[in-house]
């Protein structure tokens, strides 16, 4: 039989993910946007939680837990629920962690992963986005050229989350001898690494303000063949990138949920002409059809994410779930802010916020940068 609910560890887990977000995320979420930084304390109590190193094994001292993408995406809607930003920021070692899991050798893993096993916040991030406005998976203009027995990286990396203070960069780019997605490759890269520069001035953008982004340069970065991600088998591009758009979508729709969740009680709450616009009939359907494509979002969403889950081919039901998501993540946060009216504009309502961090996700989704 299917079965469209969460297991009770996945129950559990998102109740204490959403009390913690409405308790800790809510109230802090309009500061960091104006601010434009997540303050570390904020941090300190995601690492608390366990949501970064759950899927570490135990061997390695992590949570133990079965790397699970649906799990992934339902921790991402409630974080996401409480702000979209500070869901990023505390998610963003998940990056370079989880394709570890996915694709890294044993030697890798027993590397790299115990970083992430201390008790204070580690930072590392996926460099996967570039500056060029026709950016392509398949056609990535970072390039990873043989020499001796490693690699030279040669190429620009923008909107990397955490880059002010990740240790470890994930740096996705192209065989220089292999074009297409199956040419795609991934390098751990130190944040010390000779020839690697990292802005000192973060990147300005719309939306999602409190996350930190940066613009790499790589100028000849010289790699072991040890750093190749998968050693050499490599990694499936493909489930990689699907797995990392899958997480982008999930910070939408709880973004997404948000916005509904606060709109319907505006509109049974505010009166105009003698009774609540909740009851205008264009508002109205507004409210339901929000409602309608939050739901769907998350069906196509978990659908994707149990693809990757159970090793099946997921770029399919990712585009599906992406197409969808785009186009409706914009069409909720402007039917939300249309439903507070002139409320909407100002910054006494979330709602403006979540408008700008809306239309920033598309872009983000887009290279899948988170």
């Amino acid at each position: 039989m299917i079965s469209f609910s969460p297991s009770e560890e996945q129950e559990l887990i998102q109740q204490t993910v959403s009390e913690f977000a409405q308790n800790e995320m809510r109230e802090i979420s309009r500061e960091c946007d104006e601010t434009g930084s997540v303050p570390r304390e904020f941090l300190e109590k995601t690492w608390e939680l366990g949501l970064v190193n759950s899927m570490i094994p135990e061997e390695l001292d992590g949570g133990g837990m079965e790397r699970s993408p649906v799990t992934t995406a339902i921790v991402l809607e409630e974080l996401a629920f409480g702000c979209a930003s500070l869901a990023c920021a505390a998610l963003s070692p998940t990056t370079f962690i989880h394709p570890l899991l996915d694709f890294g050798t044993d030697e890798q893993k027993k590397e790299y992963l115990p970083l992430f096993t201390g008790t204070s916040f580690h930072a590392a991030s996926m460099a996967l986005a570039e500056s060029h406005f026709t950016f392509d998976l398949g056609a990535l203009r970072t390039v990873a050229e043989p020499k001796g027995d490693g690699y030279v990286l040669s190429g620009i990396k923008r909107m990397v989350p955490l880059g002010d203070r990740a240790s470890h960069f994930l740096i996705i780019a192209r065989s220089a001898s292999n074009e297409g997605i199956g040419g795609v490759e991934a390098f751990i890269v130190p944040r010390d690494a000779k020839g690697l520069a990292i802005a000192d001035e973060g990147e300005k953008t719309l939306g999602l303000r409190a996350l930190p982004l940066s613009k790499l340069e790589l100028e000849r970065v010289e790699v072991a063949a040890s750093q190749r991600l998968g050693g050499e088998q490599g990694i499936d591009a493909a489930q990689l990138f699907a797995a990392a758009r899958t997480a982008s979508l999930a910070v939408g729709l709880g973004l997404s949920r948000a916005m509904l969740e606060t709109s319907i009680p505006y509109a049974k709450e505010r009166y105009a002409f003698g009774q609540p616009i909740a009851q205008k009939q264009t508002i109205a359907f507004w409210l339901a059809d929000m409602q309608i494509e939050v739901n769907s979002m998350r069906w196509l969403i978990w659908k994707a994410a149990s693809h990757l889950e159970h090793g099946l081919p997921a770029a399919k039901p990712m585009a599906l779930a992406s197409s969808y998501a785009q186009r409706e993540m914009i069409k909720i946060a402007d039917n939300g802010l249309q439903v507070f009216g002139g409320h909407g504009y100002i910054r006494d309502y979330p709602v403006e916020m979540w408008y700008r961090n809306a239309r920033t996700i598309t872009v983000l989704d887009t290279v899948a940068a988170l």
